[in-house]
């Protein structure tokens, strides 16, 4: 592109473009299985390791960008993995597993801290967005006729317990009204749910993003590399 353009146009280009990154859901999913294979439950220590271990994962993702001369950087946080139809279908109840959401929490508190004090004062005119996807969706699940669901558990497409002991196929059980579904699959959203988080953490309301909205973001004035 650089042979193509030049260095200057590809340099604004990629200053001006809008990055979006999201990562810790299925790393923290799978160390709780992982745990549960062990027989053991996962101690701070535990946790504390794995929280490190994808912070030196952001920062490495972040920094690469900014590099290359990315600005701005979205980035969603970790959602209410407790509360997915696969795990609830494995819950006594069919109930969200706090523990594995209390760890999520810790992930996300650990992500916030790491952006603000640790990355963003080492690069120079990076500006970032943090979505926290885990309280959107906790607010929906707390209220969700007020979104307009009526299925927080769930897998609108699947079979099994929930439909989320098996994968979304062509001869699964598709649900009939899948707006009002908060799951698509045993893990995934549904496309409905999926717009009402983007609307959130694009436009509002701001205790969905920090330090700005996406839209803020995006807008933001930048300085070349």
């Amino acid at each position: 592109m650089e042979a193509k353009e030049g260095s200057q146009v590809v340099s604004d280009h990629l200053a001006r473009s809008f990055f979006l990154l999201g990562i810790g859901s299925n790393d923290l999913y799978q160390f709780v299985l992982e745990q549960q294979a062990k027989n053991k439950s996962a101690t701070q220590s535990d946790a504390a390791a794995l929280y490190d271990s994808l912070m030196s994962n952001y920062s490495a993702t972040i920094t690469d960008l900014y590099t290359m001369g990315a600005r701005k950087i979205a980035i969603i946080n970790a959602g209410a993995t407790g509360c997915i139809p696969r795990v609830r279908a494995h819950t006594a109840t069919g109930a969200c597993d706090d523990g594995l959401n209390k760890l999520v929490v810790g992930f996300n508190g650990a992500l916030s801290s790491f952006l603000a004090g640790g990355l963003a004062p080492k690069l120079p005119g990076l500006a970032y967005s943090l979505a926290d996807n885990f309280a959107h969706r906790q607010d929906i699940i707390a209220d969700p006729r007020a979104a307009g669901f009526v299925n927080t558990a769930s897998a609108c497409c699947g079979s099994g317990t929930l439909g989320a002991e098996g994968d979304c196929l062509p001869s699964s059980r598709i649900c009939r009204n899948r707006e009002g579904y908060i799951y698509w699959d045993w893990i995934h959203a549904t496309q409905r749910a999926a717009e009402l988080a983007a609307h959130a953490f694009f436009h509002g309301p701001a205790q969905f993003t920090t330090p700005l909205s996406f839209k803020q973001l995006a807008e933001k004035s930048y300085s070349l590399p």
